[in-house]
C-alpha cells in the first residue's frame, strides 16, 4: 500500500483554510479514483518544541500503479489544480510505502 502524505504549515487565515479545504477540496480528494481512503489530523506540537505545522493529510492507495492513474486523472489534476488556489507555498509531499 501507498499513502501520499500532504502536510500544511501554517495559514495565514486558517479559518478561511479549513472553511475551502473542507467544503472544497476535499470533495474534490474524495473523487479521485483509486483513493482507499483518506485521513485528515489537526497538529499540534509537543510540549517544547515549535509549532511548524497546521495539518496532515494520509491519502491510501493500493500501490504506485494505482498512485499513479489516481494523479493523471481528471479527478487528481482537478484536486492539484485547487490546491494551487489556496496553499500552494504553504504544503510539502511525502510518498510513504507501508509494509
Amino acid at each position: 500500500m501507498v499513502k501520499l502524505i500532504a502536510i500544511y504549515k501554517t495559514p495565514e487565515d486558517a479559518e478561511a483554510f479549513d472553511k475551502h479545504y473542507i467544503e472544497n477540496h476535499m470533495p474534490l480528494v474524495d473523487k479521485i479514483p483509486g483513493l482507499i481512503k483518506s485521513e485528515v489530523a489537526k497538529l499540534k506540537p509537543m510540549p517544547g518544541s515549535e509549532n511548524k505545522y497546521y495539518m496532515m493529510t494520509e491519502m491510501y492507495y493500493e500501490d504506485m500503479d494505482s498512485f499513479n492513474s489516481a494523479m493523471a486523472s481528471p479527478e487528481g489534476k482537478a484536486t492539484a489544480k485547487d490546491l494551487v488556489n489556496f496553499a500552494k507555498n504553504n504544503v510539502e509531499f511525502y510518498l510513504g510505502t507501508l509494509k
